[in-house]
């Protein structure tokens, strides 16, 4: 039990960081801006449900395309290190808002993807289930879940309790440490290989 819970807050945290709600929300508000409460709710719903669908069938579809092309969890670590990174880099030097910013109509896409569930979300995913057993990723990504329910449904209230500037900045904050969590993954693949080879 005690090393469940423990792998359940190292599933839950890069999850948590990956999602990055402080920038998701002001993106969420302006998607439904002039909406009804009712409408507003419905749509919530139904993205974050299309959300734990998609995550789950690409958790799935990762392991099988694995076996498939012979990618070691070792390649991917290392792989998936470099594209989180990337993305940390990206939030860190732009604005976030305009970087993730969706075009086309609102509704599951794209609320569900790919402001909710991103490559950075689905890259950890992975890496998590190989690292830590699927059953605590899923059960932290769900926890994740409710987390952007509850934080969209009371997404005006949030924002206006830390203001535009200090979401900009908890958002800057979560970047870094994406960016920490991506060196720590390249660094783990890198050693487990070079374990193999001596």
């Amino acid at each position: 039990m005690e090393n469940f819970l423990k792998a359940l807050v190292n599933t839950f945290i890069p999850i948590f960081v990956a999602i990055d709600i402080f920038v998701v929300l002001p993106i969420f508000i302006s998607i439904t801006e002039g909406m009804s409460k009712a409408k507003s709710s419905a749509i919530v719903r139904e993205s974050v449900l299309t959300a734990l669908a998609v995550s789950v069938a690409f958790i799935a579809l990762g392991e099988v395309i694995f076996g498939i092309l012979g990618i070691t969890t070792n390649d991917f670590k290392i792989a998936g290190g470099l594209v989180l990174l990337v993305f940390a880099i990206l939030d860190i030097v732009k604005h976030g808002e305009e970087r993730r910013r969706p075009s086309g109509r609102m509704g599951v896409v794209p609320i569900a993807v790919p402001l909710i569930i991103g490559p950075a979300v689905l890259t950890s995913l992975l890496v998590l289930v190989d690292h830590y057993g699927i059953l605590p990723t899923i059960v932290s990504l769900m926890l994740n879940l409710v987390v952007v329910y509850f934080s969209f449904i009371n997404a005006e209230a949030i924002t206006k309790l830390f203001g535009r500037g200090g979401i900009a900045a908890i958002s800057k904050i979560m970047a870094i440490l994406l960016a920490s969590i991506a060196i720590m993954m390249i660094r783990i693949g890198m050693e487990n290989i070079i374990k193999v080879k001596s």
